[in-house]
C-alpha cells in the first residue's frame, strides 16, 4: 500500500508557532513517520514556499516530503491557495507519472487539501480519506471579530467534503457530533480516531534541567503558553490572569512570569501580527509588560523542556478540535490549565489529569492556576495523572488505527470493482 498525504498550505516541516504551522503538522509528520516504519510508504505532497526548496526531501523511512511550485514561492494567505490548487493538482499527477507510481489511498488534510483530493480521486480512482483539524463553523461561533471569520467558500466546501470523500476522521466524538449538527454529515461514515503523541520526545524530567538548558531563571514562577498567535488561542486571557495573579497577597505573586511561545520573539516587533501588537498593548496597558515575554516560535525539540521548566503550562484556547499542545505537555507532566473548549474537554479529565476553566474567562483562569500554586500535593498528583493519561496517545496505536482504515476502504473499493465486472455467459 502506498499513501498520497496532501498537506497543500503548510508543509510539516514547518518552522511551528508561524502563521500556518501547528498542531496540524505535527500530526501529519509524526503519522506519516509512523507509517513508513510500519513499511507503508507515504509522500506528503504541500506546496513549495521557498523558492530554492529540494522538491524530494526524506522525511524518515518510506516517508517524503514532496513540495511543489505552485503560484508565489512565499507565504501568502491560505484562502488564496485556491487560486493556485488546479497547478498544484496537476503538478501532483506529474510527479506520479514521472516516477511511474500508483498509490492506493489519498489522506488529505485540512478543507483547502480536500478539494485536492477529490480532483486525484477523478483521475487516480483511488479512496479519499480527510480529517479537518478545525472546522470553519466552530471557528466562527467563537469569533470576535470579522478578521476571525472564516469565508462562506470555506464552509461550503466543508460540507461538500462531509458528503462526498470516502471517510471522514475526527479527533473526538465532540468533533464528529459538531460535523453532523452544523453540516448535517453522516455519523457512519465518520471515524473517531485520536491524534497522537510522541512518547519518546515527550518524557516528564526535572524541571531544573529544563530551566538550565533553556537559561530560564530558577527562582521564577513560569506560566507557559504555546501556540500561534491568533485570538482563537486565548492569549489574551493569560495576561489578564497574570495581572490579577500579582495583586495577591502571595510569596509566588511577584515571581510570576508569563513566557508566549509562537509568532515571532521581543527582539522583532516590526515582524509581530496584529494578534501579536495587540497583546503587546495589553501587556503595557495593564501594567505586566516586564513580566509577559514573548519568545517566539521554538523548536519542537525544545518544547518538552519548555513544558518541563513551567509551574503551570496554560492552553487557554476558545476551540481546539483535539488540543495538540495540551497532550505534549501532559506527556511531559506538566501541570495544564485548559479552556474547556472542543476537544480539550475530552483529552484533559477535569480535576484528574489537568485543571479546566470556560474559555475567555480570565477570571476563571486564574482562580485554577492559584489553585495549583497553593496546592503543591495536588499540582504532583496531577502532574503524574497527566503523563499516566498521555500514555493513551502513542503514535503506534494511532497509527495502527488509521491504516485499518485505509485497508478497509481499500478492500472495499476493490470488492466494487469486481461487482461491477460483467459475468461471463456461457453458451
Amino acid at each position: 500500500m502506498r499513501v498520497a498525504m496532501l498537506s497543500v498550505h503548510s508543509s510539516p516541516l514547518a518552522k511551528l508557532g508561524g502563521k500556518e504551522a501547528g498542531g496540524m503538522n505535527v500530526y501529519v509528520r509524526e503519522l506519516a513517520r509512523e507509517l513508513g516504519t510500519r513499511g507503508v510508504p507515504v509522500d506528503i505532497f504541500t506546496r513549495s514556499q521557498e523558492r530554492g526548496a529540494a522538491t524530494i526531501e526524506r522525511l524518515a523511512y518510506g516517508v517524503r516530503v514532496v513540495n511543489l511550485h505552485t503560484g508565489p514561492a512565499a507565504p501568502y494567505d491560505k484562502n488564496w491557495v485556491l487560486t493556485y490548487l488546479p497547478e498544484f493538482v496537476s503538478r501532483v499527477r506529474c510527479f506520479a507519472d514521472g516516477e511511474d507510481l500508483a498509490y492506493d489511498v489519498i489522506h488529505s488534510h485540512y478543507w483547502l487539501s480536500g478539494e485536492a483530493a477529490l480532483h486525484l480521486r477523478q483521475s487516480w480512482g483511488v479512496p479519499v480519506v480527510h480529517m479537518f483539524h478545525t472546522l470553519g463553523a466552530m471557528k466562527n461561533r467563537v469569533a470576535r471579530s470579522n478578521d476571525e471569520t472564516e469565508s462562506g467558500r470555506r464552509i461550503a466546501l466543508e460540507r461538500r467534503l462531509l458528503h462526498e470523500v470516502d471517510a471522514v476522521v475526527a479527533a473526538t466524538p465532540l468533533d464528529r457530533a459538531q460535523m453532523v449538527w452544523h453540516y448535517g454529515a453522516d455519523a457512519e461514515r465518520i471515524r473517531v480516531v485520536p491524534c497522537g503523541v510522541d512518547l519518546r520526545r515527550f518524557q516528564p524530567q526535572l524541571q531544573t534541567t529544563a530551566r538550565t538548558r533553556l537559561g530560564l531563571a530558577a527562582d521564577e514562577c513560569l506560566l507557559i503558553c504555546v501556540g500561534r498567535m491568533e485570538p482563537l488561542k486565548g492569549m489574551d486571557a493569560l495576561v489578564r490572569a497574570l495581572a490579577l495573579l500579582r495583586q495577591r497577597e502571595r510569596s509566588w505573586a511577584q515571581r510570576l512570569r508569563v513566557l508566549l511561545v509562537g509568532g515571532e520573539d521581543e527582539g522583532h516587533p516590526q515582524h509581530w501580527n496584529a494578534e501579536q501588537r495587540r497583546l503587546d498593548a495589553l501587556r503595557h496597558s495593564l501594567g505586566v509588560a516586564d513580566r509577559v515575554s514573548f519568545l517566539g516560535a521554538q523548536p519542537q525539540a525544545l518544547l518538552p523542556a519548555y513544558f518541563a521548566a513551567a509551574d503551570v503550562v496554560a492552553v487557554p484556547s476558545h476551540y481546539e478540535s483535539f488540543g495538540m499542545v495540551a497532550l505534549e505537555a501532559l506527556a511531559t507532566g506538566a501541570a495544564v490549565v485548559a479552556g474547556n473548549a472542543g476537544g480539550l474537554a475530552l483529552t484533559i479529565e477535569d480535576g484528574r489529569s489537568g485543571l479546566l476553566f470556560p474559555p475567555d474567562d480570565h477570571v476563571a483562569l486564574a482562580a485554577q492556576i492559584e489553585r495549583l500554586l497553593e496546592h503543591p500535593n495536588e499540582m504532583t498528583a496531577l502532574r503524574a495523572a497527566a503523563h499516566r493519561r498521555a500514555a493513551e496517545y502513542g503514535w503506534p496505536r494511532i497509527a495502527r488505527r488509521i491504516a485499518a482504515l485505509y485497508e478497509g476502504l481499500v478492500a472495499d473499493r476493490h470488492a466494487a470493482r469486481v461487482a461491477r465486472r460483467p459475468v461471463a455467459q456461457v453458451s
